[in-house]
């Protein structure tokens, strides 16, 4: 079953005056319908991520957010206040961090922080407090040019952080970060949703979707395609689970012929078989040679999200059983 869009007031984490409320938002370049009739609430203190393959509308819907762009219909508050015509009242309540974000190089990250900070006439104590919150602190003297990839981006949340924003946008925000680097980003990012952040986030890493957000919007063609908690996508989906169990010792015809498999097929040399319920069909192997050797593959975030686009993207790394 194809889960569908679900946005319920009340919804765990959101008050009805939400953060961020679509309605019917559109939003047309030419012949091209970017974003497509958008109805959507973030909730104050929500980590909220937008999911969607490239020209699915995300990024357009981002910008029509923060003011940057005007939506063709519908109506979008921000903060209870309207991003266009650009506001500048509401300018120091939102931070945006952006994939490709401009730093002053020359400058140490500490001094960075110091002059963004003077443009929002923020206290002179809010770059040391915008550093630690992003575990910087001992690089606060490095100058922005020497810094890894993985600080600088660091460094670009503490940027749209500085002004103590209650709204931030986060685009991309671990992309082309090493495997550990992406990892401890996500402690700085759960840090920010524990101290009460509302959180508007887009990523292609769905395991990371799966781990950090409340809820998700899986954009097709500019329009919402699903609408949920992580979850309560999953569940409601029809994906299965895949046991992946060595070629030698169970071919796919005999492993058809196992109770409870909906379908086995080759992968190298692996057998795979899906199956709804996977306790059954674990005793069934274990019994034709034991389960060394043997994966898992539950349904994840990933899955609900292929089905929906119709992309490929590699499976996640499995777990051994």
């Amino acid at each position: 079953m194809t889960p569908q869009p679900h946005d319920p007031a009340g919804a765990p984490g959101e008050a009805t005056d939400g953060a961020v409320v679509l309605d019917g938002v559109r939003k047309t370049y030419g012949p091209t319908e970017a974003v497509a009739g958008v109805t959507l609430t973030v909730g104050r203190g929500e980590f909220f991520g937008l999911l969607g393959p490239n020209g699915a509308g995300k990024t357009t819907l981002v910008e029509i957010m923060e003011g940057q762009r005007k939506a063709d219909a519908g109506t979008v508050t921000v903060l209870g206040r309207h991003p266009w015509p650009r506001d500048t009242a509401l300018l120091p309540r939102i931070g945006v961090q952006t994939q490709s974000s401009a730093f002053f190089v020359r400058l140490t990250a500490r001094e960075h922080l110091t002059t963004v900070a003077a443009l929002y006439r923020a206290g002179r104590d809010a770059a040391e407090r915008a550093l630690a919150l992003v575990g910087l602190t001992d690089h606060g003297d490095v100058r922005v040019d020497d810094l890894s990839g993985g600080q600088r981006q660091r460094l670009a949340i503490a940027s749209a952080l500085v002004h103590d924003p209650e709204l931030i946008f986060l685009d991309e925000p671990t992309a082309a970060l090493d495997p550990q680097a992406r990892r401890d980003l996500w402690k700085v990012l759960r840090d920010l949703k524990g101290a009460g952040r509302t959180i508007v986030y887009t990523t292609h890493h769905l395991d990371e979707a799966e781990a950090l957000c409340d809820r998700v919007a899986i954009l097709v063609g500019g329009a919402v395609r699903a609408l949920d908690s992580p979850g309560r996508l999953i569940a409601a989906s029809s994906a299965t689970t895949r046991l992946l169990v060595p070629a030698d010792r169970l071919t796919p015809e005999e492993g058809a012929a196992l109770p409870g498999v909906l379908r086995a097929t080759a992968d190298g040399d692996m057998t795979v078989l899906e199956t709804e319920d996977s306790g059954p069909v674990l005793a069934a192997v274990d019994a034709r040679g034991g389960l060394h050797g043997v994966q898992t593959r539950t349904p994840s975030l990933e899955d609900v999200y292929l089905t929906l686009t119709g992309e490929s993207s590699p499976a996640p790394a499995p777990a051994e059983s």
